[in-house]
């Protein structure tokens, strides 16, 4: 299984970008799909946004800015971002779980990242 992140580059303050996700191989079903990232310095990756049957959680740091979504037929989420602001830099990093259709055991995997910065 490949999770495969696009989307990220440089904006203005006030600007916004969408990062997409998409998982591809030996895929039966994923549970969750989310947007982490890590922000410059940061010692850890912290939960952006996070889906699970269709009902989405965003973090408190960016809600009403961000939304997320899914297509559950091409195996993707998306991260739209609007109204960025320098704290918004970071790495953002696409996450999923998934294992098999009859509910056993769930596996995490991670994509390699996508850099979003916002200039001041």
């Amino acid at each position: 299984v490949q999770l495969v992140e696009s989307g990220g580059g440089s904006v203005q303050t006030g600007g916004s970008l969408t990062l997409s996700c998409a998982a591809s191989g030996s895929i039966q079903r994923i549970t969750t799909m989310s947007w982490y990232r890590q922000g410059p310095g940061k010692p850890r990756r912290e939960l952006v946004a996070t889906i699970t049957d269709n009902e989405p959680t965003i973090s408190d740091d960016v809600k009403g800015r961000f939304t997320i979504s899914r297509d559950y037929v091409k195996n993707t989420a998306d991260l739209q971002m609007n109204s960025l602001n320098p704290e918004d830099t970071a790495v953002y990093y696409c996450y999923a779980l998934i294992g098999p259709i009859d509910g056993g055991y769930e596996y995490d995997y991670w994509g390699q990242g996508t850099q979003v910065t916002v200039d001041s």
